[in-house]
């Protein structure tokens, strides 16, 4: 591992270059790998604020700054939040947005496999099935429209 973490986190980080190849492949994975007909605005994984958005954020903040900051050397996204807000790199409101946006995805998708009995990354369209899922994550019973296909995705 000695001789390994040098070439991972080395000490400089990323060029701001290599920074900006970063973001032009996510946006082009964005494009092609949302399945075909899907909705941005439903897609927990790849749609905008889904899971694949926020690890890729921490996985740059790790490229850029695991070489200064050992907490950042971590598989575990929400271990490497924490370790970039005491560092300085993310701001406390930034951390805590992030770290909801995580854990609110993760646990509908889990709700949404209880409900169905398989996996799936996308959101209900059904009244019926959306009550399931928000019923599983806690929410009163006969008040799904609190849970928005506009404000998970």
């Amino acid at each position: 591992m000695a001789m390994i973490d040098p070439l991972r986190f080395p000490a400089d980080g990323l060029s701001e270059d290599d920074a900006r190849e970063v973001r032009r492949i996510k946006a082009r994975v964005d494009d092609e790998r949302l399945p075909r007909g899907a909705d941005p605005n439903t897609h927990l994984k790849l749609g905008r604020g889904g899971l694949a958005d926020v690890e890729w954020t921490v996985q740059l903040l790790q490229m850029q700054h695991a070489g200064r900051v050992p907490g950042l050397r971590t598989p575990r996204t929400l271990k490497a939040l924490v370790a970039a807000g005491e560092a300085g790199i993310l701001s406390a409101e930034d951390v805590e947005t992030l770290t909801t946006a995580w854990r609110t995805v993760s646990a509908t998708r889990n709700a949404i496999t209880l409900v169905r009995g398989k996996p799936s990354d996308h959101l209900p369209h059904t009244a019926r099935e959306r009550a399931s899922v928000a019923a599983v994550l806690g929410y009163e019973p006969g008040r799904p429209t609190r849970w928005s296909t506009t404000t998970c995705g």
